[in-house]
């Protein structure tokens, strides 16, 4: 009898404190919702709003389960795990679809001719990094025709617009792709964008303002899981051999990541 007693007790204890707080025998898990709020403790009923606040409070262990939505951000993991046994793992929630997106949507759109519409963009709206200033370059990299082109994109519908080499090309009549055209100023950026048929002002339009959307800013945050997103339309660089890999998502010469079961949007038309 006693030893049925005791071994009740150890169950009860055992339950209560897996239950606690959220913790579960692999950690702790927190839940992220579009509905959360940063302020919340990221459980369940009290998920947090960003994935990135989600990445401050987690520890070697623990999982962060990411709900149905879009999440406009780039997720710089603070710290990785300590083994392959104990590491930081950034799910999407099963069966649900989770976007992470470099892009943000623009609107005020003014018509000039034909299917051409311009919008004036302030500079501060895409912080330290503007896409359309930011030149395609790099070890052994050779624009196709000599086209130049920029890391920046426009996206109508989540899908992405040709750059024009000028302005000329743009105003005048389609000839076959839609086609875009931006003019980096001091102050403000102006997108100048074929839109065939369509108001861009009642459509999805959108451009890239980010980089990466998964990349951690520093070197060894190792031990890392990211699985079951859709990652697009952010706006890094050329990656060549001779340098590190900047992607939409990266390790940043960590080791033991494991990105695995994500979804991969082409960034852009480079």
């Amino acid at each position: 009898m006693k030893k049925i007693i005791i071994l009740l007790v150890a169950l009860n204890v055992f339950s209560a404190f897996a239950k606690d707080k959220g913790r579960t025998s692999f950690g702790k898990e927190y839940h992220v919702s579009v509905n959360g709020n940063d302020g919340n403790d990221g459980s369940l009923n009290k998920p947090l709003k960003t994935i990135m606040a989600a990445a401050n409070k987690a520890m070697p262990g623990d999982i962060i389960t990411v709900h149905a939505g879009i999440y406009r951000e780039t997720v710089i993991p603070p710290r990785g795990g300590e083994s392959a046994t104990k590491r930081i793992t950034y799910q999407a929630a099963k069966g649900e679809k989770v976007i992470i997106t470099g892009a943000e949507p623009v609107t005020g759109w003014i018509k000039e001719q034909n299917d051409a519409w311009k919008t004036v963009i302030p500079n501060t709206f895409f912080g330290s990094y503007n896409p359309f200033g930011d030149l395609i370059k790099g070890d052994w990299f050779s624009a196709v025709g000599g086209h130049i082109a920029h890391t920046g994109s426009v996206y109508l519908d989540d899908q992405w617009l040709k750059e024009a080499n000028a302005l000329d090309e743009v105003v005048k009549p389609i000839a076959g792709e839609a086609l875009f055209f931006a003019e980096v100023g001091s102050v403000d950026t102006v997108v100048h964008a074929q839109f065939p048929r369509k108001d861009p002002n009642k459509s999805q339009v959108e451009v890239n303002v980010r980089q990466t959307v998964f990349y951690p800013s520093k070197n060894f945050i190792n031990y890392i899981t990211v699985r079951g997103f859709i990652l697009q339309n952010a706006a890094p660089n050329w990656a060549p051999p001779t340098v590190e890999q900047t992607a939409i998502i990266g390790a940043n010469w960590s080791k033991g990541w494991i990105i695995e079961n994500n979804l991969q949007i082409k960034n852009n038309h480079k």
